[in-house]
């Protein structure tokens, strides 16, 4: 009854196999019959799903001890026919749990093996002749079950054992069938092994395609975010200064309804860039674009910059924590006051008044300060850089962490809020902010090192270290 409840189901495991395979199969004509039409690369074939059913035609070897059983030129049949029965139902029961992981490391399948092991000996010590043909079947099992690094010393073990019983029986002819052991086994664990590997490429691959996609998509969703967020934020704070300065002043009314045609054509500039992925920001633009829509939104920005040049990745990344923690400053603080500094590797720097913020160490950081009381996310979350706030700010640390940096944002003791940004400095490069506070550059007014976003706004002012 046991082995019967163990055939049905290894044959609803076979189904499955077969159910799946048929729509493989289909998915994959579907898939040939689009590329033949688009003249792209054929997919690959999946093939029929490996099953114990492979390695039942082996069975065949044992035609001749069923045939000597038959015609009655095996002494004490009963106990060849018993043991022919018990070497074939041991030899299913293996084979078909040799292709799934779980079942070939499985104790009872090991015990199995043994067992088989045992037979097969008994078998050939008391009849010989075409009953150690069972051995190349023994080594078949085993090399189907035993994969791994065990299967070298297993397959060497089993040859030893099949030359010294068929030696017994058979003299030189032992040869033979020691030959057809290792062989069989060897061949039959490299050839299951290499289908095995090959079918868990697949699936790898396929799996790194799925995260791609879903890579791209996050990707997607977080540049998405951070375009509009902002740009509508923008939109709507100087649409309010243009509705409140047009009563008294219509031309600076004009000038912001001029931004805001501005803003709206470059957004959507930016987001066809972010469509294609080629998109790279600035960090003097995005400070440009802080001071504007601060100063529109009645809140006084202070901007301090030093440091070296940075590389454009780091200056992407920089100007999006700008983008986001000054949309956030205009959407939930309600702050008067807006304080950025960015200090650039190697830079002792002065820090946000009141933040206790000291030298970067190495390292660049970013610094965004309000004094207002808008809500802000738990304070033991906010340090960590795990659980920030919203959609923007858990986007910023993912990119920041993908580039060995860091993100922190929380309330700061004297009231307000601080965003906190790190990223890996520049090691070896000048100090842009010593260079700056030496007299040579000082007296010559278009010294190539002095900061660049103080020459293009004015209330950028280079922080210099002494």
């Amino acid at each position: 009854m046991f082995w019967m409840r163990e055939a049905a189901c290894q044959v609803g495991e076979w189904r499955a196999e077969r159910a799946h395979w048929r729509a493989d199969m289909a998915r994959y004509k579907a898939a040939r019959r689009a590329a033949r039409k688009s003249g792209e690369r054929l997919p690959e074939d999946p093939g029929p799903p490996p099953t114990g059913f492979a390695l039942l035609p082996w069975l065949l070897m044992g035609m001749g001890s069923f045939s000597n059983l038959l015609q009655g030129r095996t002494p004490l049949p009963w106990i060849g026919a018993l043991g022919l029965l018990t070497f074939n139902s041991l030899y299913i029961y293996v084979t078909f749990r040799a292709f799934a992981k779980e079942t070939r490391d499985a104790r009872s399948t090991r015990v199995a093996l043994v067992v088989m092991g045992a037979v097969t000996c008994a078998l050939a010590i008391v009849y010989g002749g075409s009953w150690l043909y069972f051995f190349p079947l023994l080594g078949l099992a085993t090399g189907a079950v035993m994969r791994g690094p065990w299967l070298g010393s297993t397959g060497l073990a089993l040859t030893a054992l099949a030359a010294t019983v068929s030696s017994v029986r058979e003299g030189w002819d032992a040869l033979n069938v020691a030959y057809g052991t290792f062989l069989s086994t060897m061949v039959t664990a490299a050839i299951l092994s290499l289908t095995e590997a090959v079918r868990e490429l697949r699936a790898a691959r396929e799996e790194l395609a799925r995260r791609a996609v879903e890579e791209e998509r996050l990707r997607f969703s977080r540049d998405l975010h951070d375009l509009l967020g902002h740009t509508l934020s923008v939109i709507v704070v100087k649409s309010e200064a243009a509705r409140r300065l047009a009563p008294r002043d219509m031309d600076a009314a004009l000038l912001q309804i001029t931004d805001i045609e501005s803003v709206g054509r470059q957004a959507l500039t930016e987001i066809r860039e972010a469509v294609t992925g080629y998109r790279q920001g600035s960090l003097a633009t995005e400070l440009d674009r802080a001071d504007s829509v601060l100063t529109a939104a009645a809140v006084t920005p202070v901007i301090h910059r030093s440091g070296p040049p940075l590389p454009s990745p780091t200056e992407a990344l920089l100007g999006w924590v700008v983008r986001e923690a000054v949309t956030n400053v205009l959407r939930h603080s309600g702050a008067t006051r807006c304080e950025i500094t960015v200090e650039g590797a190697g830079t002792a720097g002065t820090g946000i008044e009141g933040t206790g913020a000291e030298g970067t160490g190495g390292r660049v950081r970013l610094t965004v300060a309000d004094n207002g009381t808008g809500a802000t996310p738990p304070a033991g979350a906010a340090r960590t850089g795990t659980g920030i706030g919203g959609t923007g700010l858990k986007g910023l640390t993912e990119r920041l962490a993908a580039a060995g940096g860091s993100l922190s944002a929380g309330p700061i003791p004297q009231g307000g809020f601080l965003v906190t940004a790190e990223l890996p400095g520049l090691p070896g490069l000048p100090d842009l902010a010593a260079e700056t506070a030496s007299p040579a550059s000082s007296s010559s007014p278009s010294s190539p090192l002095s900061p660049s976003p103080s020459q293009v706004n004015p209330h950028i002012r280079p922080t210099l270290t002494p």
